[in-house]
């Protein structure tokens, strides 16, 4: 039997070809194929006709199946491939661990590198000698967190003194991560391990403006933010400058306050116009750091949000310097009644006290935590005070080693700055004031009867000193007498 041969073609009810094949789409009344003939040959009989639907069915299933082979290879080749990125990541994460264990291993020392300086480095350095080379500075092991650390973190009981610098560098990356600067900021963890290690080596070696006490002031935000509660309401880029100023806040300090540095007439004086020299200085070098791409760790956020975060940052630096301390109190004073956090005024007056009240809380924590930071100040006041005396510098009282108790020194700061200052803050949170004030004064009341002791061992020593001094004079008078009777018997004679 013969039949015509005819070529056809499928096409949509909008017009569009359909690839006539063994996977073509089923269609149906309402949106049926249209058939039309685009080519017709001779005559054929129906064994050739048979023949050519085969042929092209089999092309067909060639086809299909070669498909599925290639999607089976690329699949294969995918899966390979991410394999070997697994493997890569994890060969990396390896030596990074061997390479902090051979350190370890050579380390005889726990403690952190210490910069050393001669005299004039110590109190006139410039932002040239700031510390930005990381070749020196060995990488520290990041540690697992406990729970129970995590939530003692964040209370203003948290004893910073049982800490080891690397494992204080842990805690203060976790607090980054924790508040959610790091995801919505965009920063690289390594960048930021790698920036706190190089804060960490521009501290001094001082007494009491060192590394320890950045960490102490910027556990103390980390906690205030959490017992207020403003991690609910301030951004992500505000959590960044409060906690990124306590850091920072006394980078590369000398060891000398800003007085020895007017009276001295230093290069810090005269640079900054002897105003806020040294924590105009910290600013510097926070910035001097973060201006290496290998430490910034905001190069991934917007120019304006990097902007608004340096300008917080160096508003807050400089609120901690004392001599603003009236002016600040009085700005946030105004806002207490009518305080609004929604109010970008107050926000900021908000942000000023907090830090303030971090650089200075030492005695918001228990006695056993405080009382040691108080021996480290006095050592550093007295270290100044012997300075200025040798150089006829004015001298201030509480830095003389020979006028100042540790009773009097306290007593007057907490019941005058310290207690005035925390009562002002908790008027805007009530819920603090068990936490932060009641704490001040247990240690006013404590270092009162600190005083009276004082004074009675003041008393017995002039006492003793006086009964010595006596007994001293009395064979000189003894000796006088017989002199006395000799020179009346001679006379009589």
């Amino acid at each position: 039997m013969n039949c015509r041969w005819k070529s056809v073609q499928l096409s949509s009810d909008d017009g569009s070809l359909v690839a006539i094949s063994w996977d073509v789409p089923e269609n149906n009344e309402s949106a049926p194929y249209i058939a039309t003939v685009v080519a017709e040959d001779t005559l054929v009989n129906e064994n050739d006709r048979l023949a050519g639907i085969l042929t092209q069915v089999s092309d067909h299933f060639v086809r299909a199946f070669n498909i599925t082979e290639l999607r089976k290879e690329i699949r294969d080749h995918l899966t390979i491939e991410g394999l070997k990125a697994v493997e890569i990541e994890k060969c990396k994460k390896e030596i990074v661990q061997l390479r902090e264990m051979m350190y370890a291993r050579k380390s005889s020392s726990v403690d952190y590198p210490i910069r050393k300086y001669n005299s004039e480095q110590y109190l006139y350095n410039t932002l040239d000698k700031v510390n930005l080379n990381r070749s020196k500075i060995p990488l520290y092991t990041k540690y697992t967190l406990s729970q129970e650390t995590i939530d003692y973190l964040k209370k203003p009981t948290f004893d910073i003194w049982q800490w080891e610098p690397n494992e204080m560098l842990s805690l203060l990356e976790h607090m980054y991560h924790e508040l959610d600067i790091v995801r919505e900021l965009n920063i690289n963890p390594i960048t930021l391990r790698r920036w706190l290690l190089c804060v960490q080596e521009n501290y001094r070696n001082n007494p009491f403006h060192n590394f320890r006490h950045c960490f102490c002031v910027t556990q103390m935000m980390y906690g205030m933010i959490y017992a207020c509660q403003l991690e609910k309401h301030l951004s992500k880029p505000e959590l960044a400058i409060l906690l990124t100023s306590a850091v920072c806040h006394d980078l590369d300090h000398p060891g000398y306050n800003n007085s020895y540095q007017i009276n001295a007439k230093t290069e810090l004086a005269i640079r900054y116009n002897d105003i806020s020299p040294l924590e105009n200085h910290h600013c510097a070098v926070c910035f001097k750091i973060l201006n290496k791409p290998e430490c910034n760790v905001f190069a991934n956020t917007a120019e304006s949000t990097y902007r608004e975060i340096r300008k917080g940052i160096i508003s807050l630096i400089l609120a901690t310097d004392m001599a603003k301390h009236s002016e600040i109190m009085e700005q946030f004073r105004s806002t207490v009644n009518d305080f609004d956090i929604n109010n970008d005024k107050h926000r900021t007056c908000l942000k000023m006290i907090l830090i303030k009240c971090c650089d200075i809380s030492n005695e918001v924590r228990p006695m056993e935590i405080s009382d040691p930071w108080v021996d480290c100040l006095l050592e550093e006041f007295f270290q100044q005070g012997d300075r200025e005396k040798s150089e006829g510098l004015p001298v201030a009282p509480f830095m003389d080693r020979e006028k100042v108790t540790k009773s009097s020194t306290q007593i007057g700061f907490i019941k005058y700055v310290l207690i005035p200052l925390f009562e002002l803050f908790s008027k805007v949170f009530p819920n603090v004031r068990e936490l932060l004030v009641i704490p001040l004064m247990d240690a006013l009341d404590r270092y009162e009867k600190l005083k009276k002791i004082e004074e009675v061992d003041a008393n017995k020593a002039h006492e003793k000193n006086e009964e010595e001094s006596s007994e001293k004079l009395s064979p000189e008078k003894d000796k006088e007498k017989p002199t006395e009777s000799r020179r009346a018997s001679q006379s009589t004679v």
